[in-house]
């Protein structure tokens, strides 16, 4: 029997691959240096391609990033929503997220510590994507105990700062995740500590009770319900 003819790649196959690629090399050559730092020259080199291709995928190295951490944001965020959506209470939430969190940490190093990195010290238009996406995700979490019974007891201010409270834990336990051996031991231990101080902080916003003069009304979220879904 005659061997069958192999399909060539297309073109948008090609050039997908080529930003992928692209993607990647960044990732590995940013371990050592922040993006600002990064020659768009040098990444080439990395992929294979002359310098002049790169600006077929990316304006520039911010443009490289926001992709970066578009990516690096986008899955987690649904995996997380989806989490919450399966676990009613906020006590049944805690474990399953944690758990989610430092599963992704463990399967994608490279991706989070890009984040952790460029959070504090990379281009303004990388910083600022980064604090938007932490944003949504207080603004995610900040609606869903917008929904618990004893909401109508917080005013929105209250409701986003203990989302904050939250977010700022898990920003943590990326961070010591990132910087520690990588045992299952330690990262049991990271797990343990993140999901106590998360239900420490649980408990005290059940029990939270704002000035009445800072409800606005139902105490729901509104602005964050639309921060939340665009």
């Amino acid at each position: 029997m005659d061997d069958q003819p192999v399909a060539l790649p297309t073109r948008t196959e090609r050039k997908e691959r080529t930003r992928r690629a692209i993607l990647d090399a960044a990732l590995t050559l940013t371990e050592q240096s922040s993006l600002s730092a990064l020659s768009l020259r040098h990444v080439a080199r990395e992929v294979g391609i002359a310098p002049t291709a790169f600006y077929r995928h990316f304006t520039s190295a911010e443009d490289l990033g926001l992709a970066l951490v578009d990516e690096s944001f986008s899955s987690l965020r649904r995996t997380l929503r989806d989490v919450r959506a399966a676990q009613p209470s906020v006590g049944g939430v805690i474990g399953p997220s944690v758990e989610v969190l430092v599963d992704r940490v463990r399967a994608d190093p490279e991706h989070f510590g890009f984040i952790s990195r460029e959070r504090v010290g990379g281009l303004p238009g990388v910083r600022a994507a980064i604090r938007h996406e932490l944003d949504l995700f207080e603004a995610e979490i900040a609606t869903d105990f917008a929904r618990l019974p004893g909401a109508v007891h917080w005013s929105n201010d209250d409701l986003r700062t203990s989302a904050n409270l939250i977010v700022v834990a898990m920003v943590a336990a990326v961070e010591r995740l990132l910087q520690g051996p990588g045992t299952p031991a330690f990262e049991r231990e990271v797990a343990r500590t993140t999901a106590t101080q998360l239900r420490m902080l649980s408990i005290g916003a059940i029990q939270w009770r704002s000035r009445p003069q800072d409800r606005g009304g139902s105490g729901r979220l509104r602005a964050a319900d639309d921060t939340a879904t665009s």
